[in-house]
């Protein structure tokens, strides 16, 4: 993940001429696998050819992507244009489906009405050429998108090694042909164009997910969360977590730090600043933390806060709790807690603070209460 303006600029020059580099050798490509395919009559050479066409047409989506993707923030769009990339991916995808849709169809044909094809030791010099063309560009899409955290680089470059595969089937189908006389053609097709869809169903999982608002990966959390814990001893824990993420070096984290509620305000408040300054710096994102004062010192407190996290870990160990705190009256205690509820729990929120309700009372008294809110839809579980 870029870090700096610096780091951004230089991850989308790369990116850019990996999408030059793309457009160059599918069009050397395409014009070897066309002139192979026309020599030969094989519809499964003539079928990669185009798909190769259709690589080049991606390089060039790439290139669009990484320079939409590189705007600034504007009025219109505040957190910039960097989600313009993964838009890209999805149109890289969108093209690779549509091959893969015409490819199928063009094949399926030749398994009904098979033709003969011509055999030429040149048709199989141009696929292998194609081969090893195809998987150094795997190779390189695939370094430079981890190393640019590139989810489009990522898919040219599972485009490539499905490439590499699809030709590897067309070559095997033309040597099986030629010295067998089975004409596998249309079967080699077939098989070509399901590799083409898959590459292109996986581009577009990769592209939507974070469109959605994908969860954070978590490496990500782990790494935050430990930063935060070991920054000043005055940070007792944090929760609330909400990330959200606007393209490649764009990401908006907030979250809650609880901090002693007997501490100095001005000294807590540039404890957290430099928190702040020190996420951006090292982990390339804007950050808000909220100060959530907790009681330290008071030891009912404290054990009513014990007794209450029991209850909850007897429950159901994967629900948190946070921001306890007690409101004392004449005739009852209220204790107030929000509890963090992991996605996809199927009890509802009633019953879950009716149980907690239930079990707080039989083990503290009737005269505690229990006011809860529940953190289930916005919210990291950490």
């Amino acid at each position: 993940m870029p870090k700096t303006e610096t780091d951004i600029e230089k991850r989308n020059k790369y990116g850019m001429l990996c999408g030059i580099v793309g457009i160059f050798l599918n069009l050397i490509l395409f014009a070897g696998k066309l002139f192979a395919g026309m020599f030969s009559g094989a519809i499964s050479i003539t079928a990669d050819a185009f798909n190769n066409l259709s690589d080049a047409g991606s390089s060039i989506i790439t290139i669009a992507g990484f320079k939409m993707a590189a705007q600034r923030a504007d009025e219109e769009h505040p957190y910039g244009h960097a989600r313009m990339e993964y838009v890209a991916t999805l149109a890289v995808a969108a093209i690779i489906l549509i091959m893969g849709f015409e490819l199928f169809r063009d094949s399926f044909g030749k398994i009904i009405k098979p033709q003969d094809i011509e055999f030429s030791w040149l048709i199989v010099a141009i696929l292998l050429a194609s081969i090893a063309v195809k998987c150094v560009m795997a190779v390189y899409n695939f370094y430079f998108s981890k190393k640019l955290d590139s989810s489009t680089l990522e898919a040219t470059g599972r485009d490539s090694l499905s490439d590499c595969i699809a030709t590897s089937v067309v070559l095997a189908a033309t040597l099986i042909a030629h010295f067998s006389r089975l004409n596998l053609d249309g079967i080699g097709g077939v098989f070509v164009s399901l590799f083409i869809f898959y590459s292109g169903i996986s581009s577009a999982r990769e592209a939507i997910d974070p469109l959605l608002g994908a969860k954070p990966e978590p490496e990500f959390v782990d790494r935050l969360k430990e930063m935060v814990l070991d920054f000043d001893k005055n940070i007792l824990g944090m929760h609330d977590l909400m990330v959200h993420d606007y393209g490649p070096g764009h990401r908006i984290v907030s979250f809650h730090a609880e901090v002693p509620e007997d501490g100095d305000m001005v000294e807590l408040h540039d404890i957290i600043d430099n928190l702040e300054r020190r996420i951006r710096r090292e982990m390339g994102c804007i950050v808000t933390i909220h100060m959530d004062p907790v009681a330290i010192e008071d030891e009912e407190v404290a054990g009513l806060k014990a007794e209450v996290l029991s209850v909850i870990k007897g429950l159901d160990s994967h629900i948190n709790m946070h921001d306890f705190r007690i409101i004392r009256g004449d005739t009852h205690t209220n204790l107030v807690f929000d509890i963090a509820v992991p996605f996809g729990y199927i009890t509802s929120d009633d019953d879950i603070c009716n149980a907690i309700q239930e079990n707080v009372r039989k083990k503290l008294g009737k005269n505690y209460y229990t006011v809860i809110e529940v953190d289930r839809d916005n919210y990291i579980n950490i």
